[in-house]
């Protein structure tokens, strides 16, 4: 496994764990807020410099830094969330986003499909 792919299985470990903990557990918002914060530094720090002239996997690495700042709004969302009902759906966006990001990284170590070589 190569240096590169090693790092986006980390990223996927964390991301996966943070959807585990988001709806299996009553997470509090610090912790959320904490978890995101740490999610946007290893992205910054472990994939970002990953550079890589491969267009697709650029495209990737923008939309996965986009997702990011996303969530971060979901979770200033939550946290302004009084209703048990806003709250849940809240929850459900933050999980839904951490699926996306998953989703990209899975895509990014996929080889590539022959139309594009």
């Amino acid at each position: 496994m190569s240096l590169n792919c090693e790092k986006y299985v980390a990223f996927v470990t964390l991301l996966e764990q943070l959807r585990s903990d988001a709806t299996t557990t009553q997470i509090l918002v610090p912790e959320l807020r904490r978890r995101v914060a740490m999610l946007q530094q290893f992205f910054g720090q472990q994939i970002v410099p990953l550079a890589d002239e491969n267009w697709r996997v650029q495209s990737y690495q923008t939309e996965m830094s986009k997702q990011l700042r996303l969530l971060e709004i979901d979770v200033m969302f939550f946290q302004g969330a009084r209703q048990a009902s806003t709250i849940q759906t809240r929850l459900q966006t933050i999980c839904d986003r951490l699926t996306t990001l998953i989703q990209y990284c899975d895509a990014i170590m996929q080889p590539e499909a022959e139309g594009e070589k």
